[in-house]
């Protein structure tokens, strides 16, 4: 008996107009624009709370740069007396880093009315021709709109204060209460991707340590090496510059050209030309060292992004966020690179999917021998069929 003959319906012969190639491509296309979106969503939440946001954030960088010291401290005395000692001790090296700043703040001003006098009266500009100059590079900040965007990070002056003390805060109970705050946002995620967050959670923690770690290690070479050179020269607030270079180092490329520049500004005033161009052969000197040397031997091992990855990431933050961005976008760069590879690897064990090479081309193909190998031979006789 004959089996009726179909007609293929409506929907199915339309698909068969449509390329495979095409489908995949409108696929993804709509896959990726319900992700864009829900970034965009939730870039626009985080920066209305960025005043809160920054501040966790910079309390969770200093968690990781600071874990070390709380678990040897948590070894003598109590947990809650380890942070709150971690947290002391981070205050009074903040308050001795400020005291000194105001100072260093005059010498700066005083290094750049310096310039100022060379460019007049070297160069043959008038001062009207120089305010001229100084007017469009105000008009071009303005246009820039950097207030904007300082205001949007949260570190207007208004909520500096405000800032330090939720830093400070979220840091003690970072440091303090870190495990169990973190296995209750665990407990908010269905049952069944708990495992694969706690994990994530684990390797992400662990990639911040060591890119903070690895920050700082890089930090302190470019202040002893900056601070040196400027004792050597006898340049006035050698400590305070190298305290400078230290925290603008966290700062990818814009810190090592703002702490550059005020050591050579101080060198200007303090010591006079000749100095500050001494002083300028140090600080490029050293930030080769580091560019060279220290950032693909140090931090290169602990976070393994490519350069080109990492000017990227930190030309969106500085778009994105102003200087906070350029703070973070490294870091947040180095976790999304883990936590990915994280659950890649999970994915292909729990498929089964390895990464060895194949068996070689198939039976026939001209050139190779359909002789079994060694190893099937082994299996064969063994009793197991080869691949």
């Amino acid at each position: 008996m004959t089996q009726p003959v179909t007609s293929p319906s409506p929907s199915r012969r339309r698909d068969s107009f449509v390329p495979p190639l095409v489908r995949a491509a409108s696929e993804w296309t709509w896959r990726l624009l319900i992700l864009g979106a829900g970034l965009i969503a939730l870039f626009f939440l985080l920066s209305y709370f960025s005043e809160i946001v920054v501040p966790l954030a910079i309390g969770l960088l200093l968690c990781a740069l600071l874990s070390a010291v709380h678990q040897r401290l948590s070894r003598i005395v109590p947990r809650a007396a380890a942070a709150a000692i971690t947290v002391g001790l981070l205050t009074l090296v903040g308050s001795q880093i400020s005291g000194g700043m105001s100072d260093m703040a005059r010498q700066v001003s005083d290094g750049i009315q310096q310039i100022r006098d060379f460019i007049r009266n070297s160069l043959g500009i008038s001062d009207d021709q120089l305010g001229e100059y100084v007017d469009q590079a105000r008009q071009w900040l303005a246009n820039a709109n950097l207030g904007s965007r300082l205001s949007s990070a949260g570190v207007t002056a208004g909520h500096f204060v405000a800032g330090i003390f939720i830093a400070l805060f979220s840091l003690f109970f970072f440091l303090f209460d870190g495990p169990r705050i973190w296995a209750y946002l665990v407990r908010l995620f269905p049952r069944s991707a708990r495992p694969y967050v706690d994990s994530s959670g684990t390797v992400a923690w662990e990639q911040l340590t060591h890119y903070v770690r690895a920050t700082v290690l890089v930090a302190a070479v470019d202040a002893v090496g900056i601070t040196a050179g400027a004792l050597i020269l006898r340049v006035p607030f050698a400590i305070a510059i190298g305290v400078l270079v230290f925290l603008l180092s966290f700062i990818p490329i814009v810190g090592a050209l703002l702490s550059g520049a005020v050591a050579v500004l101080i060198a200007l005033v303090a010591q006079g030309p000749v100095t500050a161009l001494i002083m300028l052969a140090v600080v490029v000197a050293v930030q080769q060292l580091e560019s060279h040397v220290l950032q693909p031997f140090i931090l290169g091992r602990s976070v393994r992004i490519h350069p080109v990855a990492v000017i990227a990431a930190i030309a969106c933050g500085a778009i994105v966020a102003g200087i906070v961005g350029t703070l973070v976008a490294v870091p947040i760069l180095a976790v999304v690179k883990a936590v990915a590879n994280h659950l890649f690897d999970e994915y292909n064990r729990r498929e089964g999917i390895t990464d060895e090479p194949d068996a070689g081309p198939p039976p026939g193909t001209p050139g190779v021998s359909d002789a079994p190998t060694a190893q099937n031979r082994t299996e064969a006789e063994a009793g197991g069929s080869p691949t």
